[in-house]
């Protein structure tokens, strides 16, 4: 549990950081930051591919994941989960917000609370990188992309409390019990899991966080890699080598 602990404590101390004592940070600064985060998150993706021993494999998993992916086609249903969750939690904060009187607009704290809050636990959960990076967490014990990805969230958290308010701390909630979550049932399972089925499932997956990286260094977002719609190459090697162990 150590990577979504860290996660959500960096969520935390930037959200602070950036709702008490950065005001106005130029955009320029966050891109700056992406790029340099992606270009580290490529380097550890890479990296853990290359203990990768069945490149043949390897293949047929992004080639087989990619089809299921996009038939079931993972990154609009996980986009679609995120509009929905904001559309409900504002509607909420909208009900609950009583009218009153004041020169002030009725309610903007809430409303300011209920942005900050679905906009970064939206970003922050529904990313390809909380999937992976937790389950590398809990089949191998390797928390490096999760403290990658809370490098990436303490920035974003950083520019978003100074925008949005004290709503985007809270946005640590969901982040430790989603991904938290992902360790647990993947701890679970890893006993049941042979040496060589972690390795090509962990390669795989390092190889997609490589893709995340790429995404945030060169790709414009209308030609990014749909990274969701690949997860299901993940757990290619599991169904292959558990088939052919018999």
């Amino acid at each position: 549990m150590l990577g979504p602990v860290v996660n959500a404590l960096t969520v935390i101390v930037c959200s602070l950081l950036g709702c008490f004592l950065i005001r106005g940070l130029p955009e320029r600064f966050e891109q700056t930051l992406k790029k340099g985060i992606g270009l580290a998150i490529i380097y550890i993706g890479i990296r853990g591919a290359m203990d990768n021993e069945r490149p043949l494999l390897l293949i047929m998993s992004l080639v087989l994941g990619a089809l299921l992916g996009e038939l079931i086609d993972i990154n609009k249903r996980m986009n679609s989960l995120g509009l929905w969750a904001e559309q409900k939690l504002y509607k909420t904060r909208s009900d609950q917000t009583a009218p009153v009187n004041t020169a002030a607009n009725p309610g903007q704290g809430n409303k300011s609370f209920a942005k900050g809050f679905v906009s970064a636990s939206i970003l922050f959960c529904t990313g390809s990188m909380a999937i992976v990076g937790s389950m590398q967490s809990g089949l191998l014990g390797n928390h490096e992309t999760l403290y990658a990805k809370s490098i990436l969230d303490g920035s974003i958290s950083i520019v978003f409390g100074a925008s949005m308010g004290i709503g985007v701390l809270f946005s640590a909630i969901p982040v430790l019990l989603y991904q938290g979550s992902i360790v647990l049932l993947s701890m679970a399972v890893r006993d049941f899991l042979s040496p060589a089925i972690i390795t090509e499932m962990s390669a795989v997956g390092n190889l997609l966080v490589a893709a995340i990286g790429f995404n945030f260094v060169c790709l414009p977002e209308d030609r990014a890699i749909k990274v969701a719609n690949l997860i299901p190459a993940i757990f290619i090697p599991l169904c292959y080598l558990t088939l052919t162990a018999h």
